[in-house]
């Protein structure tokens, strides 16, 4: 038998098709069918309530000159723009683009969230290593914490 299962259930949700359970005895009512929901995880999407999580990788290079990245999303990709001197643990929120509440049922369409992490070469050639020791005593190479960045560290040092 075919089964609607409508957009946003949630593992562990039962949904009832009446009638289409055991047969009673004497032609009576036919029992209720109840189909328990079991969630398979998406391999790049985590899922919270409506909400969608995904971590996405990017270069030194990247998170220092910006770029544009693509990132999975339940009906398709989307681009995101990655700005210039994104530092790593900086998430991007895209509105509406997460799962809708059950039959619309709830607290609407969620939202996409994108972590970037900046990933840093464990090896370098020579003339790498060169290149970068002569940017390395330019003051855009210098920690200097804006107030933005200042309210994400504290945030964060909490966690530890």
């Amino acid at each position: 038998m075919k089964v609607h299962i409508p957009a946003g259930v949630e593992d562990g949700m039962q949904l009832t098709i009446r009638g289409e359970g055991h047969a009673a005895p004497h032609g009576g009512v036919n029992g209720d069918l109840l189909v328990v929901i079991n969630e398979v995880a998406h391999p790049q999407l985590q899922r919270d309530g409506n909400n969608l999580f995904h971590t996405r990788i990017i270069s030194v290079m990247d998170a220092m000159l910006g770029c544009e990245v693509s990132v999975p999303c339940l009906d398709g990709s989307y681009k995101v723009k990655v700005e210039p001197g994104t530092q790593s643990g900086t998430v991007v929120k895209l509105r509406g683009k997460g799962l809708p509440s059950v039959q619309g049922y709830g607290r609407g369409t969620g939202d996409l969230y994108v972590k970037f992490q900046v990933w840093v070469p464990h090896k370098l050639s020579r003339e790498e290593r060169e290149a970068l020791e002569k940017m390395k005593d330019s003051n855009s190479f210098k920690p200097d914490l804006t107030m933005e960045d200042k309210n994400t560290f504290d945030k964060v040092k909490n966690i530890f």
